[in-house]
């Protein structure tokens, strides 16, 4: 994962056939899980950035949050409405205001609380349409580029990459359920 061997157990040849089959069976995919023991990486190139910061399997963190309202903004810019699902949240938030959740630091649904790590830098794929598989090359990351760029003092860790969605760890596990109440915590 990212040029780093990477632990996970292996969940065995039913759940391999199950995904092989459903993914369309041209090649064989095998599903491995992370457990608490297996050693963790550190993101090479967030090194300097998060020194104490260790993950499996993501990029930065196992969460990605994005609201209905800032998807609806960006659509509001745009000629076609994009969806939230074009941009592969975890989480789905409802109920506030465009880019509330970029402020954020924590946050306690139900029982779980999650802690930011960075916002999600937006790359190529969020110009699959991910109904047809079609991509546009174009938009929304231009349109995003132009009113969602990062601080110059970040842009050696996005670079040109616009931001839209926050990445989350898990600071406390527990079950989420669809319409629970979003808390953020203040310090």
């Amino acid at each position: 994962v990212f040029s780093k061997d990477i632990q996970g157990r292996d969940c065995g040849d039913k759940a391999s056939h199950w995904l092989t089959t459903f993914l369309g069976g041209e090649k064989t995919f095998r599903l491995v899980h992370y457990e608490p023991h297996m050693e963790p990486r550190r993101p090479a190139e967030s090194e300097p950035l998060f020194p104490h910061f260790e993950v499996a399997y993501p990029d930065y963190g196992p969460i990605m949050l994005l609201s209905e309202a800032s998807v609806k903004d960006l659509s509001s810019k745009l000629d076609q409405e994009v969806t939230t699902e074009r941009f592969r949240p975890s989480i789905v938030i409802g109920d506030c205001e465009p880019f509330d959740e970029d402020s954020w630091e924590e946050i306690q649904i139900g029982s779980v609380r999650l802690q930011r790590v960075m916002s999600c830098g937006r790359c190529i794929l969020t110009t699959v349409d991910p109904e047809t598989g079609v991509m546009s090359r174009k938009e929304p990351l231009e349109t995003l580029k132009s009113y969602r760029l990062c601080k110059p003092s970040e842009k050696h860790i996005y670079k040109k990459a616009p931001l839209f969605g926050q990445l989350h760890t898990v600071k406390k596990t527990g079950v989420l359920h669809v319409g629970e109440e979003v808390y953020k915590i203040i310090r």
